[in-house]
């Protein structure tokens, strides 16, 4: 849980600062710190083997059938993560064939929530951000997307509260198969 709060922590920090780093070095550096403060000891061969989990994440069981069920609309991931991550993630889950596009926040080097990044997908898939859905399971990501223009979907497997930032997912599900 540490490494991932200071993983995104440092996404933030970075984009306020004007100080980009692809996702690769942010994640590493967010799991040295974590282990740092939680007084865990690991070796460089530790920590390459936590960051080499990248290279092999699984999605939700859902997910195929519920991009099988968008088939013929556009369908791409506009992700934090750097190119080499995301081409990892989508073969080791083998979701390539049911995606047109993966989108990359090394393009506009800056994280989510910045605007430069959510104006990626209007521009990659040539459709207005208004028509498009945007799906997250992370309310941060949710709040940030509606503020750039999305109609959005909000995965909330875990029943959490929405972020207090005044922004509002149009639909709220609890599997992506729900989305309607």
């Amino acid at each position: 849980m540490l490494w991932r709060q200071k993983q995104l922590e440092y996404t933030w920090l970075r984009s306020l600062m004007g100080r980009y780093e692809d996702f690769w070095a942010v994640t590493e550096a967010a799991l040295r710190h974590s282990l740092t403060r939680l007084s865990i000891a690991a070796s460089d061969a530790d920590v390459a083997r936590l960051m080499d989990a990248y290279h092999r994440l699984a999605c939700f069981p859902e997910v195929p059938e519920a991009l099988a069920r968008l088939a013929g609309r556009p369908r791409a991931i506009l992700s934090n993560g750097a190119p080499r991550m995301l081409a990892a993630a989508v073969a080791s889950s083998g979701l390539g064939g049911a995606l047109e596009h993966v989108i990359s926040v090394d393009r506009v080097r800056v994280y989510k929530p910045a605007p430069a990044v959510y104006a990626l997908g209007p521009e990659t898939l040539g459709v207005p951000a208004a028509d498009l859905l945007f799906v997250s399971s992370n309310a941060w990501d949710v709040a940030g997307a509606k503020a750039f223009g999305y109609r959005v979907a909000w995965c909330n497997r875990q029943g959490a509260p929405e972020e207090g930032l005044g922004l509002r997912a149009d639909h709220v599900v609890a599997r992506l198969t729900d989305i309607p």
